[in-house]
């Protein structure tokens, strides 16, 4: 894998589709959802901090109710993976490093009650590590088009967890190499205003 750098600045690609209103790490601003990838596989010392960055991510009562189940392009269960998701996803994750289910704990481990917060915590987990595979310059997209029940039952997830999402992480590769339905939407997507999504003192 290419040794990644630093970055303390927008990226040109990113720049020419968004501009922050206030002040930020440009980090935030550099994470997009790319599709296309190489078909490279990835070493354990490539993908592992992704998730190790999750790992850090705030939770209710520090239950950690985050997890991720993977396969790499090398197991042998990369083709169950694979067959989970839909057809347009499956067109271009076949070139993905690493296929993932992101699955959460609805249930507290001290005390076995609910969590109405597995969600929103495991939500942040995936934010940790789509920020750290981005500051690698890596490609990670989050996906909801797949089969939530089957991947239940084909990778044996508990009863007391539930499947939120799938995401797909490789190396990089050119729009060119992607299908001509998805090679003009392969670039960063704007925001709303932050008036449209941040209320002060009321929803209205």
């Amino acid at each position: 894998m290419q040794e990644f750098a630093e970055r303390r600045e927008i990226r040109d690609e990113v720049a020419a589709h968004r501009e922050p209103d206030h002040e930020i790490d440009p980090l935030f601003v550099n994470r997009w959802s790319p599709r296309a990838m190489t078909g490279e596989p990835l070493e354990e010392a490539d993908y592992l901090p992704v998730f190790e960055a999750a790992r850090w991510a705030p939770s209710s009562f520090n239950n950690q109710h985050w997890r991720f189940v993977y396969a790499t392009r090398e197991d042998e269960e990369w083709e169950t993976f694979l067959d989970l998701l839909v057809e347009g996803n499956r067109a271009w994750a076949t070139d993905a490093a690493v296929l993932c289910v992101v699955v959460s704990k609805t249930t507290f481990d001290h005390n076995g009650k609910p969590v109405s917060v597995h969600s929103y915590d495991t939500g942040a987990a995936w934010q940790n590590l789509a920020l750290e595979a981005a500051r690698r310059e890596l490609a990670i997209r989050g996906m909801a088009g797949f089969d939530y029940e089957r991947a239940a039952e084909e990778l044996d997830v508990p009863e007391e967890y539930e499947v939120e999402a799938m995401f797909a992480l490789g190396e990089r590769a050119p729009p060119e190499t992607l299908d001509d339905d998805y090679r003009d939407q392969e670039q960063p997507s704007g925001r709303k205003p932050l008036e449209e999504i941040v209320h002060r003192g009321g929803f209205e």
